[in-house]
């Protein structure tokens, strides 16, 4: 018998679907978790005084410790963990080798967060990488209901046996990644009334537990895993309730500013670092109890950064920085002009 000469047609290339399926409450809760995520990283980078004296707290910083610090880095721990366990699904569909793609991606992300570490000593990136390598990516061959468990137990440790802070990171990694594959993500707008009474339970435990950290002398042995657990209940909390807001007649006007932001959070919490560090010397940010400025500052890097990622992704599919990663770990240029 005489074989076909006709050629096979090569197989399509798997490359990743640019902005296929974005859940977009998660990159306006992303978006709001980077607000507040900057209102703590200037005082850390510009090493800002605490207080007139030992003991004692500028109003401002007082009143972040009870409403902002240790409230949004765990929102934004919890939405990597879905992230990840969103990418890898992507990432199956598209490659035989999806677990390799994410090792690639947080070599990477590792990398841009050593670099990162030279102006904001601290930052996030780096840890983020690691616990993604070392929690994260085992977790991948767990089960489901193992994983779940997993990161409940390891968040409890995180502020019952210690103090919160990086600690907490493996526990809500793990806790995204399993929620993410409960399906929670994309049911998210079929769940109103579910949401409501998370937010009817939380939102009077976490004023009670503030209050708590407000009463409790910060030289008491237990004050910061007071503090840890307050805000990791507050962060409940908040995200629920943005989660809410997003339904309601503010959920346009609220999305139109923390989406952009979201979606390009690598971006933007690269470049609020270098915004920071050019801004300091000129306001004397650096070891002074400017607290205000350094306030009004965050209120105008995020709305500059608010409007360039409108106008940068009505052109782009991806931010600078996220589209250097996505190439990255594709090993590919990634189309990105829309």
């Amino acid at each position: 018998m005489q074989q076909s000469t006709t050629a096979t047609p090569p197989a399509p290339a798997r490359t990743p679907t640019p902005g296929a399926h974005r859940i977009r409450a998660l990159d306006a809760l992303r978006g709001f978790a980077l607000c507040g995520i900057l209102l703590v990283n200037i005082p850390q980078i510009t090493d800002m005084l605490f207080g007139p004296r030992p003991g004692v707290l500028h109003p401002v910083r007082a009143f972040l410790d009870l409403t902002v610090q240790e409230r949004f880095f765990p929102i934004f721990s919890f939405l990597f963990g879905i992230s990840f366990a969103l990418f890898l699904d992507g990432a199956a569909r598209r490659s035989d080798r999806p677990r390799l793609l994410l090792v690639r991606r947080l070599v990477a992300l590792g990398l841009l967060g050593a670099a990162h570490q030279l102006l904001h000593p601290g930052e996030a990136l780096t840890p983020y990488a690691v616990f993604g390598l070392l929690v994260l990516l085992p977790a991948t061959w767990l089960p489901t209901p193992v994983v779940l468990v997993g990161g409940v137990g390891l968040t409890v440790a995180s502020v019952t046996l210690a103090s919160g802070g990086l600690v907490t990171i493996p526990g809500l990694f793990l806790l995204g990644l399993a929620v993410a594959r409960l399906g929670v993500p994309r049911a998210l707008d079929h769940r109103t009334g579910r949401l409501a009474a998370v937010l009817a339970v939380a939102a009077p435990v976490a004023a009670a537990a503030v209050w708590w950290q407000h009463a409790t002398d910060p030289a008491d042995a237990h004050a910061t895993r007071i503090a840890a657990g307050a805000g990791l209940l507050a962060a409940v909390a908040y995200a629920v309730a943005l989660l809410l807001l997003l339904r309601t007649p503010l959920g346009p006007a609220l999305s139109a500013v923390l989406e952009p932001l979201g979606r390009m959070a690598l971006t933007n919490y690269l470049t609020a670092t270098l915004l920071v560090v050019a801004a300091a010397p000129v306001l004397g940010l650096r070891h002074s109890l400017h607290w205000g400025t350094a306030m009004a500052l965050a209120l105008a890097i995020l709305t500059v950064q608010a409007l360039a990622s409108r106008w940068w992704l009505a052109r782009f599919r991806y931010g600078p920085a996220e589209w250097c990663l996505r190439c990255v770990t594709w090993w590919e240029r990634v189309p990105n002009r829309r």
